[in-house]
């Protein structure tokens, strides 16, 4: 048995919460990987993780293990690290989740920058707007927009992006042009973004002069992936509320008009998060200091 590489087959079972998402994160047969944790525990003579046919849970020892073992794997990454950063290039493979909307407007027209400067780094850019799980998915960073609300994952800032309302010409000329927010629940059709997570509709948000407020009102139309939410205004079935970098080439081309200007709420904040408790490796840390260079501008497009 190789120790270190059962070690590292056992921890990212932990991670996962199960042997099939594990081997495919490690691109392994579930069978290869379900024997070396199994001589892992044969080694060390105790169980680490229980077994059943629907889930895998972690014993008090395979916890204990688990911690001892991450700290170990950790150090190890720290080691690599500092010869590969020695060694110049950053390389290997970096595994980034991103919204639909802002991968499409920002994040791959402007990736031709990063692949040239770093031609040694292959990414894996996973698109949806879902909420992924960093260390079960083992992705190594996400870029959201919102506020932060996880303790254990870390957070940089990429600049500040503009919500609108906006809706097609042909909208507004059958129902007409909103004067004030409150118009928008007496008549008006809404098409809201509805979150993947739990399919709850994201209100209208605006900012008066006593501050931020929200107007919820039943959406005709629905839709829970920022593209789909975009076009459905495009097609004329209702007022959305969305960034202004997705909008931006509708608005250019009057296929969008944008109302309710003076109501614009805040600048809604992006970042790049990624765990805590994970080496941040050369190639992440390469591709984050780039995005704090190149986001800013692209996110607060007006």
């Amino acid at each position: 048995m190789n120790q270190l590489i059962a070690i590292r087959a056992f921890a990212r079972v932990v991670e996962a919460g199960s042997f099939t998402r594990a081997a495919d994160s490690l691109d392994m047969p579930v069978t290869t990987l379900s024997k070396l944790v199994r001589e892992l525990e044969g080694h060390l003579g105790v169980r680490l993780l229980q077994r059943t046919t629907r889930r895998v849970s972690v014993t008090a020892e395979g916890q204990a293990y688990y911690e001892k073992a991450g700290r170990l794997l950790r150090d190890l990454e720290d080691v690599d690290a500092s010869f590969s950063a020695a060694r110049g290039a950053p390389r290997g493979l970096l595994r980034v989740d991103i919204g639909g909307s802002t991968a499409r407007d920002l994040l791959i027209p402007a990736l031709p920058d990063f692949m040239a400067r770093y031609p040694d780094i292959r990414i894996e850019l996973g698109v949806s707007d879902r909420t992924v799980n960093l260390i079960s998915e083992n992705v190594d960073c996400v870029i959201r927009g919102g506020a932060l609300d996880d303790s254990s994952l870390v957070a940089r800032h990429l600049g500040n992006a503009h919500l609108i309302t906006c809706a097609s010409p042909s909208y507004l000329k059958a129902h007409g042009v909103p004067a004030y927010p409150d118009e928008l629940r007496n008549g008006h059709r809404l098409v809201s973004y509805l979150l993947p997570s739990n399919g709850r509709a994201v209100p209208f948000r605006f900012r008066g002069e006593q501050g931020p407020f929200e107007i919820k009102a039943e959406h005709r139309l629905g839709i829970n992936e920022s593209n789909a939410h975009l076009a459905a205004a495009v097609a004329g079935m209702g007022l959305v509320q969305t960034f202004s970098y997705a909008a931006g080439p509708a608005l250019r081309s009057k296929a969008l008009v944008e109302v309710l200007q003076p109501w614009r709420p805040a600048p809604y904040p992006f970042h790049a998060v990624y765990p805590n408790n994970r080496h941040v490796t050369h190639r992440l840390r390469v591709f984050i200091d780039w995005l704090v260079e190149v986001m800013p501008p692209l996110l607060a497009t007006p």
